[in-house]
């Protein structure tokens, strides 16, 4: 991978990062509450929708840029050369790209969630207020409560948006005979993003529940099928897919403007 390459694979994540997170953030707030052990109107409702928006737009930026670095660079690395260069197992290679992408920008996204959801769903304290709280109460292991369930909730949203976007996207560069423009490119990202953020849900209600719980409890432990169960037994399906229409929403619209703007900065850098 060129030093070109990867200082716009870089720019453009990050700047795609900071254009879907802040774009969409009510959204997200929404989807927060609906998921969160309190209820949606004890948690804030519609009330103080951009709530824990500093920690979003902090982190944004290296978190994106982040994730696709590491995709371009595993994707350039393994189509060098070997069974992953092949055609046919391209599908292959864009899931472990995204894959290693995921967890490398985990490490970064995760503590700026912790912060974020805690100030969504506690209208009483502000974000610096949490991240203070927060290290005081649980050091800076509290910032990373729910690293494992976010990965994991990633890596498999991940496994099935990125191939995907990569197959619409070749099958319609196929189909009209040369490369997409951004906004099919955009396109595409909405569509694979609708259909990963749905199957996904039920590990996104199990972070969110794990991120919010009190220390020391057993949720907070972060044990995934045990807090997938408790959700199940109290609030059935309905509660393991809770706010999958608000996360459909704000993923689809997040491919549309994540995955298009990231098209369009690095074809114009480069």
């Amino acid at each position: 991978m060129e030093r070109r390459e990867f200082m716009a694979s870089l720019v453009a994540g990050g700047c795609a990062g900071m254009c879907v997170d802040l774009t969409l953030f009510p959204l997200d707030t929404i989807k927060t509450r609906l998921q969160s052990q309190q209820g949606f109107y004890k948690a804030g409702g519609f009330r103080g929708i951009y709530a824990g928006v500093p920690s979003a737009a902090v982190g944004s930026f290296p978190n994106a840029a982040a994730f696709f670095v590491t995709y371009e660079y595993t994707k350039a690395l393994l189509g060098t050369g070997g069974v992953f260069a092949l055609p046919h197992v391209a599908p292959v290679t864009h899931m472990l790209a995204a894959s290693l992408g995921e967890v490398v920008a985990c490490l970064i996204r995760v503590p700026t969630e912790v912060v974020k959801q805690r100030a969504q769903a506690s209208l009483s304290s502000s974000t610096y207020s949490i991240l203070l709280a927060t290290l005081r109460e649980e050091g800076v292991r509290g910032l990373y409560r729910g690293y494992g369930s976010t990965v994991l909730r990633e890596i498999p949203f991940s496994l099935v948006q990125f191939p995907l976007w990569e197959y619409l996207k070749t099958l319609w560069s196929s189909r009209q005979g040369h490369t997409l423009y951004s906004w099919q490119s955009a396109v595409c990202g909405a569509v694979a993003g609708a259909v990963a953020a749905f199957v996904t849900t039920p590990l996104d209600v199990a972070k969110t529940r794990i991120m919010l719980a009190k220390a020391g409890s057993t949720t907070a432990s972060g044990n995934i099928p045990l807090v997938l169960y408790d959700v199940w037994r109290s609030r059935g399906i309905a509660g393991l897919f809770a706010g999958s229409i608000p996360r459909m929403t704000f993923i689809s619209a997040g491919g549309f403007i994540f995955l298009g703007a990231y098209e369009k900065v690095r074809s114009t850098l480069l």
